[in-house]
C-alpha cells in the first residue's frame, strides 16, 4: 500500500514510466484506495459523475473504494492520484 502524500518526485516519475511502457493508451484504468470513512465524500468528488464502487470495513472506520475511468494518458492517470492525494489520509493500492 502507499500512502499517496509521502512519494517523492523521483516514485512519480517510475511509475509514470510504467504506465508508460506497459498501457496503450487510451484504456481502462481502474483505481483502488482505502479512505477514513469520514473522508469519503472528499474522495468521491475526485471522481467526478463516475461510478464509484465503495465498501466499508467490518467497523465502518475506513472504506475501500474503487473506480473505472477511461484514461488517455498517462498524464491523466497521474493527475487523478495527485487529486487523490489532496483527500486526508487516503491509501493508495
Amino acid at each position: 500500500m502507499q500512502e499517496l502524500s509521502k512519494t517523492g518526485r523521483e516514485w512519480w516519475d517510475h511509475f509514470q514510466e510504467l504506465l508508460e511502457d506497459q498501457i496503450d493508451f487510451p484504456s481502462e484504468y481502474l483505481f483502488k484506495f482505502i479512505v477514513p470513512s469520514s473522508n469519503l465524500d472528499d474522495l468521491r468528488s475526485v471522481f467526478g459523475r463516475h461510478p464509484v464502487v465503495v465498501r466499508a470495513s467490518s467497523r465502518g472506520n475506513y472504506t475501500s473504494v474503487t473506480v473505472r475511468m477511461e484514461m488517455h494518458s498517462s498524464d491523466e492517470v497521474i493527475a487523478v492520484y495527485s487529486a487523490a492525494a489532496e483527500v486526508d489520509d487516503v491509501i493508495s493500492l
